[in-house]
């Protein structure tokens, strides 16, 4: 699985990275440009990612924009919502204008933080992730 962790707080990068690196390899962006620029660079490369973990409260360009952004890339290269990455959006926001606003842009899912292993996993699993480790 090819995955994209997009946060940046380091201990919340390096948390969910942990959460997730027995499953997949993970490349990580800190803000919403490298995470459009590192999708852009998979669609070149003829590939894409399975799942991204797109924080929203960031610097510069937010989660909400980048993922508009994310999705805008893949349309362009021929995958459909649904053909591309799951977007899981990480956020402390839990307010119903932002979960709205991420579900409107084609989030698959949204975790509030602090964010919990278990729930976490289980909400991969429920957006269709078998989560086997690699060995």
């Amino acid at each position: 699985m090819q995955i994209l962790v997009v946060e940046d707080d380091f201990i919340s990068r390096r948390l969910i990275c942990r959460y997730l690196e027995p499953f997949g390899e993970c490349d990580v962006a800190i803000n919403g440009t490298e995470a459009v620029e590192a999708v852009r660079d998979a669609l070149a490369e003829g590939s894409h990612y399975d799942l991204i973990c797109l924080d929203i409260m960031m610097p510069g360009m937010s989660g909400q924009e980048a993922l508009s952004l994310i999705r805008e890339l893949e349309q362009k290269n021929g995958l459909n919502v649904g053909q591309g990455a799951k977007v899981v959006m990480t956020s402390a926001l839990d307010d119903h204008d932002n979960i709205r606003q991420a579900f409107g842009a084609s989030a698959d899912s949204y975790v509030v933080k602090p964010i919990e292993k278990p729930k976490f996993l289980a909400t991969l699993q429920d957006l269709g992730f078998k989560l086997t480790q690699n060995t």
